[in-house]
């Protein structure tokens, strides 16, 4: 199945799932609500019952403590009936307040049918044999009226009190049994609807309870049971994604083995541990000597078959306890736990080599890989998994400079090599900060007519304390520890700014050349700083020279040199291929839409006159150069043979010791202004008139 209808699928079980889980929510939470609503009725109906029936047994109280008050102010002494009277109009009044509120509350109409309905409540009010709003009327109505009579006799009426015969004021105890009978039987009715409407609302409430688990069962049988599948299928590939990606943040993806973050890691516990048996421990550093021969002729799948055939040789050449890392590219490490003795480590390191050096066949071709190995050992070379790889990569570089295949053993020889390395590293990151390299230049001559076709900038540095430095001796160690882009940086800033200067006063100097590795063009702003540095100074991009060498472009598409250099090139900055003829895959980049000058290796030059196969090879290129269009420098003509040679053989642009050396800014523009062709003098001639 391919990734794109995966992916549909995929996102189609998403959605599903998420539809199924939204509408499953949906559901129950309209049945919560529903659930919620008919609790907040039952509540609310409840409420308004218990206040109707507290109004009803407020009416029945009252209702006996007027007659009752009516009685004994009417047989109380003249000193005692104000109380009895005030008491008696409040309680009255507090009857008359009431039946108004129950009137209001159970909303009865005197008009309505429902009157005729023994079971209601309009018939308790309005119909007989109760007839509860007549009596309470009248109980009202009789009880003003004798409050009154009561007020008018004692004085305390303002208006005059009640002007009646006496025998309207008589409250008869009948009207108020009847009035309480009433109000029981309004009670039981209320309390009848109430219980009526309690049961209607609970078996409503029962019915959606048993209604909400049967949809929370079918939700779960037929939503959430297949998404709990789809979610464990789902648990389960992330668990297996993540167990992938484990295995892969610890291992090589191209050869199986350990990579360097599981040795990072894990080699400061393997050190522990030999601490704690009292064991030796070996790091064992191995490269490939003609790897980037066998990518750049073969291709990188080549590359890669041998990688992957040298790590499984390393597995099968090494005991199970030992762990075999791959640190990058060609490099590998393997670590001996329980070493032993020197020579069981040199035995066992020169097994795993030669099961390595032996021939690797890869689509009919036989590869003879060679590697070669450094070898540093706990607690002998160094106490610590930081120190014991440096060490053994210091080994490692002690090997490749003898034979192919050989095995070098870390010694104080090369940790006195390291000391050096380490004070000058340290001095070079002093110097990049003090910008203290300095820009020599050599010139480059036609052996034709003298004139000079450029000039090549050269680093050198002049150390406080040792003198001058090599470059041969410096520029690897920065290289190796990331340095070189500074350092370009700074040779090329002062040498734009001096041809500049050159430019400006019309010193002639041809081209300025200047050197360029790939680490720097691999800095994602060089041509950004390229540029500002010529418009910073003002030097014509056309005076300008970029020269790289031929392992700079054999990635290029990959580390996007390629497109770099396009950009400036189209700018109008010129390229050179130097050292042409040392590398693996040289004519595939002549191309003259992309360089502008190739230069010829000194090793090529160097006995020219002597050596007539030099003299083919440099023939060779001067012709492929010429019938490409191209033009051409020799590098390294340090005889007057040798620039004989030269020019015999059509090759006119050469650089070396015999035309100059490398000399510092003052001195070259020395050089140039001293060689710049002399501009003709106008003579005045003076004479008589004629």
């Amino acid at each position: 199945m391919s990734q794109q209808p995966a992916q549909t699928i995929s996102g189609r079980l998403i959605l599903l799932i998420k539809a199924g889980y939204w509408l499953a929510l949906l559901i129950i939470a309209a049945m919560v609500m529903a659930s919620f609503i008919l609790l907040q009725q039952m509540m609310a109906a409840q409420r308004h019952d218990d206040t109707l029936l507290n109004i009803v047994g407020m009416q029945k109280t009252l209702s006996q403590r007027i007659v009752f008050l009516a009685n004994a102010a009417g047989a109380a002494s003249r000193n005692q009936q104000p109380a009895l009277v005030t008491a008696f109009k409040q309680a009255t009044a507090e009857f008359e307040r009431n039946y108004d509120l129950l009137l209001e509350r159970v909303v009865a109409d005197p008009a309505s049918p429902a009157r005729f309905d023994p079971k209601s409540v309009e018939s308790v009010l309005f119909a007989k044999p109760f007839h509860l709003d007549y009596f309470s009327v009248g109980l009202i109505a009789n009880g003003q009226r004798l409050v009154s009579a009561f007020e008018s006799r004692l004085g305390m009426a303002d208006n005059g009190g009640y002007k009646g015969g006496g025998e309207r004021v008589n409250l008869d105890a009948s009207i108020a049994n009847a009035t309480l009978s009433g109000y029981a039987a309004l009670g039981q009715r209320i309390s009848a609807h109430a219980d009526a409407r309690s049961e209607t609302l609970l078996d409503l409430h029962r019915t959606l309870f048993y209604t909400t688990i049967g949809v929370i069962v079918l939700v779960a049988l037929f939503i959430f049971r297949p998404m709990s599948n789809a979610i464990l299928r789902k648990t389960h590939e992330l668990i297996d994604a993540r167990n992938s990606m484990a295995f892969i943040a610890v291992h090589d993806g191209l050869t199986g083995l350990h990579n360097r973050t599981f040795l990072t890691d894990h080699f400061d516990t393997l050190i522990k541990g030999a601490q704690r048996r009292r064991e030796r421990l070996a790091a064992v550093h191995l490269d490939l000597d003609r790897f980037k021969q066998i990518n750049d002729t073969l291709g990188h799948a080549a590359g890669d078959y041998v990688l992957v055939v040298t790590a499984q040789r390393m597995r099968d050449s090494c005991r199970a306890s030992d762990l075999c890392v791959r640190l990058g590219s060609d490099e590998f490490v393997m670590i001996l736990n329980g070493a032993g003795g020197t020579e069981d480590i040199n035995m066992v390191a020169r097994r795993v080599l030669t099961q390595i050096n032996e021939p690797i066949v890869f689509r009919g071709t036989t590869i003879l890989p060679g590697a070669s190995a450094g070898v540093a050992v706990y607690p002998v070379d160094a106490d610590n998994a930081q120190d014991l790889l440096v060490h053994a990569d210091l080994a490692l570089h002690s090997a490749k400079k003898q034979s192919g295949g050989s095995l070098s053993f870390f010694s104080e020889e090369l940790r006195h090599e390291l000391d050096y390395r380490k004070r000058l590293e340290h001095d070079i990151r002093i110097a990049i900060a003090e910008k203290a390299f300095q820009v020599y230049f050599q010139p480059q001559v036609s052996l034709s007519n003298g004139t000079i076709g450029g000039i090549e900038a050269l680093v050198r540095w002049k150390h406080a304390e040792r003198g001058m430095i090599a470059p041969g001796e410096f520029i690897p160690v920065a290289e190796k520890c990331g340095l070189m882009p500074a350092i370009g940086r700074i040779v090329i800033a002062k040498a734009i700014s001096e041809a500049a200067e050159w430019n400006r006063t019309g010193v002639a100097f041809g081209r300025l050349a200047v050197n360029v590795s790939g680490s720097e063009l691999r800095e994602p702003d060089f041509d950004a700083f390229l540029f500002g540095a010529l418009e910073k100074t003002g030097l014509p991009p056309q005076k300008l020279s970029l020269e790289i060498v031929e392992s700079v472009i054999l990635d290029d598409e990959k580390t996007g040199i390629a497109a770099k250099l396009r950009h400036i090139r189209a700018a109008g900055v010129h390229l050179e291929l130097d050292d042409f003829g040392t590398g693996y895959a040289s004519l595939s980049h002549v191309n003259p839409n992309e360089i502008d000058r190739l230069k010829i290796d000194r090793r090529f030059v160097q006995n020219i006159n002597e050596n007539d196969d030099n003299t083919k090879i440099v023939r060779a290129i001067t012709e492929l150069a010429r019938g490409l269009g191209i033009s051409i420098v020799a590098e390294g003509a340090e005889t007057e043979a040798e620039l004989d040679s030269l020019m015999a053989i059509g090759c006119d642009q050469v650089q070396g010791y015999s035309i100059a050396f490398p000399m510092p800014q003052d001195t070259a523009r020395e050089w140039l202004v001293a060689r710049a062709p002399k501009k003709a003098r106008l003579t005045v001639l003076r004479g008589s008139r004629a």
